[in-house]
């Protein structure tokens, strides 16, 4: 099921920072829980590939329980952690993105917080008339506080400034994918990413900065961080700033609705 097209709310667009809000209603939201959400939550490629790697050495049926066992390993998913699932379909869908290594996959214990960046991977676009790839950065804030902007904004702000003008922050997230793209099938996508980082000494990059809420959409959310960071931004560097609405108060309901859209399908 592909990810629903959100309604926009409002443009608070600023020199070469996207700066919009949208919305989603109570269908869509069970739309995307239902298919692109539910398979980043559950990691749906990553737990494939791990089945078929483990399958042929279960050869007694008391091997394949306990295969099962390990595959069927329960999660607890937090409301934070589904809207990141929302944010992260939801850049895919608009921004042509795509994020091959989940962070998830290198915790020991899977209800683990993960460290470090939200989002890593690539965005595809046109360079020279010919298709190309540059790293995609992004951090995500799920906030149902009332205020507007929210606090979470200060925090997700300074996060965005380190994206684009800490060299530190961003040579740790090019080793963090190098690491995990030789023989992957993205290689080829890293590797292109990779030379058009070095030929911007680090500028050529699309950064996301999303921000979940469940209250009534206003451009004060993002306007006053879309300006800040419209400020010195490098010219190759691309950002994008959206504010996510869902239906009134549905963020604290996140993981129940979620546990019920998988239940349905079982």
């Amino acid at each position: 099921m592909p990810m629903p097209t959100a309604a926009p709310e409002y443009d608070s667009d600023i020199e070469q920072i996207t700066a919009r809000g949208v919305s989603f209603s109570n269908e869509q939201l069970k739309e995307m829980l239902s298919g692109p959400v539910k398979d980043i939550l559950l990691d749906t490629t990553g737990n494939k590939e791990i089945e078929e790697l483990l399958a042929g050495l279960a050869t007694t049926d008391f091997a394949n329980a306990e295969l099962q066992t390990i595959l069927e390993e329960e999660q607890v998913f937090e409301d934070w952690l589904v809207g990141e699932a929302i944010a992260e379909a939801f850049t895919i869908h608009i921004g042509d993105c795509f994020y091959p290594w989940p962070t998830s996959r290198d915790l020991k214990n899977p209800n683990a917080s993960p460290a470090g960046c939200d989002l890593t991977g690539f965005q595809s676009d046109d360079l020279d008339g010919e298709k190309s790839y540059r790293f995609s950065f992004g951090e995500v804030k799920t906030s149902y506080d009332k205020n507007c902007p929210p606090s979470v904004m200060t925090s997700l702000g300074k996060q965005l400034f380190n994206l684009r003008d800490d060299k530190a922050v961003k040579s740790g997230l090019v080793k963090y994918l190098t690491r995990h793209a030789m023989g992957k099938d993205w290689e080829d996508k890293f590797k292109l990413a990779v030379t058009r980082y070095l030929q911007s000494q680090g500028s050529d990059i699309a950064i996301y900065g999303l921000l979940v809420r469940d209250t009534k959409p206003e451009p004060a959310d993002i306007k006053g961080k879309a300006k800040a960071l419209s400020e010195k931004c490098p010219r190759t560097t691309s950002i994008a700033l959206y504010a996510i609405y869902l239906p009134d108060n549905s963020i604290r309901k996140l993981p129940e609705l979620f546990d019920k859209v998988v239940s349905n399908e079982d």
